[in-house]
């Protein structure tokens, strides 16, 4: 009898062991749901609570490109709401940007990818670099964001080579967009500033080394703040976009920065395979010392879109 009620009491136990382990797997399952890391702790992905997949399939699509200069707190959630209903940039399907923080003091240690996917009912990824040795090391959990009304695969975090003053690294973030049956591979990129032109645009080019590895994917999208100070890095950048295959509807010549009286071309939105359709600048958002870019995309035929990329070559 001993020997019964010991197998009796072994078998509750391994069903009850058995119980717990199935309904934390389960727990963590759903977990994935709403946020996972990757490397570091600095990639994450997740989706709002009410994020799903639009029934239609849409023939065009917008897309915004923001350095948000690291916004909290009231700034943040009127961002939001520009991003919501703003003429210009809001109900963007695509939004990537720059300088987003992730539980940093100066922006009350909130996870700002994930608070504005769940305002605005999105997709989201983000990433950081890594941690720099020297004084610049605040640049950690400082990165970058894709938001989309899209789910996203294949997310890539790219740390960027050549390191800035102080070991400090910058960071770009791919993934690829499902617009139903339209793949859009999407990257938004945040270059170092002080370092020369040849140094970022080797950053340039381990963006599209990383697009190169999606051969299959025809329609890219490329943007970001690229700190592109000088004439010569705008027009370096320029030609190394355009050799790629990508065209711009912006000018080389349209600031997208001011501080005083001192206005650059920093930023940058370089398409393949899409046709921009209406495009611009919102120089009524001063949240930050950049101004966002928007532009309506069409998503063409491979052959119609290599005929405008090659005619505007």
């Amino acid at each position: 009898m001993k020997h019964a009620h010991t197998k009796a009491v072994d078998s509750i136990y391994r069903k009850a062991l058995l119980s717990f382990l199935l309904g934390a797997l389960l727990v963590s399952s759903l977990s994935m749901t709403r946020a996972s890391t990757g490397p570091e702790l600095l990639l994450e992905t997740g989706s709002a609570q009410k994020a799903g997949t639009p029934q239609a399939i849409p023939t065009t699509i917008k897309i915004v490109s923001y350095n948000m200069r690291w916004r909290g707190g009231k700034d943040l959630r009127e961002l939001i709401g520009l991003l919501r209903s703003d003429a210009l940039i809001g109900q963007a399907q695509i939004i990537c940007l720059q300088e987003v923080d992730r539980n940093k003091k100066r922006t009350r240690n909130v996870n700002t990818a994930r608070m504005m996917a769940e305002e605005l009912g999105l997709h989201y990824a983000w990433a950081a670099p890594p941690l720099a040795p020297g004084k610049e090391k605040e640049e950690e959990e400082t990165g970058v964001s894709i938001l989309s009304l899209y789910p996203l695969t294949d997310v890539t975090r790219i740390v960027l080579p050549n390191a800035g003053p102080g070991g400090r690294r910058r960071v770009a973030l791919g993934a690829t967009v499902h617009v139903g049956p339209n793949l859009v591979r999407v990257y938004t990129v945040h270059a170092e500033t002080r370092t020369t032109n040849e140094r970022r645009i080797e950053q340039f080019q381990a963006v599209l080394d990383d697009l190169a590895r999606h051969a299959k994917i025809e329609r890219a999208a490329v943007m970001g703040d690229f700190n592109t100070i000088t004439d010569d890095d705008v027009n370096a950048t320029s030609e190394l976009f355009k050799d790629a295959g990508f065209q711009t509807p912006f000018s080389n010549r349209e600031p997208t920065w001011k501080t005083f009286i001192i206005k650059l071309k920093l930023d940058w939105v370089w398409l393949r395979g899409l046709r921009a359709l209406d495009y611009g600048i919102n120089r009524r958002v001063g949240l930050s010392d950049h101004w966002p870019l928007w532009v309506n995309v069409r998503l063409d035929d491979q052959r119609d879109a290599l005929k405008t990329s090659t005619s505007q070559k």
